[in-house]
């Protein structure tokens, strides 16, 4: 029996916040569904070139007392970056918070606006370290 990936669903309590995370990140929209019987929206995004292995944000339009937690409960989601550094500054200087450096060049976790753990790893092999990564310490948790 065949098994094939579909896509990874994270709830998120403001879509527009959410969404301008994950366009960071380099992910795009690729498709949306609204349901007004359910009162939902599912966004599918993707980055370019890899739309069938999609993130799924599940927005509830009258709220969701869920959100934020936590979200230790669900692990983290994991995407290859070209540049760690360049990566983590860019998410910096749009105010997201890095909660574990790329001290060694490699890995990096930031959280989305709903407490989603996100790993940013990067492609290839190890950058060499650098200031201010190096020293930065862990901030919160990942």
């Amino acid at each position: 029996m065949a098994l094939r990936y579909l896509h990874t669903m994270v709830r998120v309590q403001d879509l527009e916040a959410s969404m301008a995370f994950y366009a960071l990140l380099g992910l795009r929209e690729t498709r949306r569904t609204d349901s007004e019987k359910g009162r939902f929206t599912l966004i599918f995004m993707a980055p370019e070139g890899q739309e069938d292995c999609p993130l799924e944000l599940t927005y509830n339009w009258d709220g969701d007392d869920g959100l934020p937690s936590d979200s230790r409960h669900f692990g983290h989601l994991a995407y290859a970056v070209d540049d760690i550094y360049a990566m983590c500054q860019l998410l910096m200087d749009n105010g997201i918070t890095i909660n574990r450096p790329p001290r060694d060049g490699h890995m990096a976790f930031v959280r989305s606006p709903d407490n989603v753990s996100i790993e940013l790893l990067q492609a290839g092999d190890a950058l060499p370290p650098s200031e201010p990564w190096s020293s930065m310490p862990n901030t919160g948790h990942w």
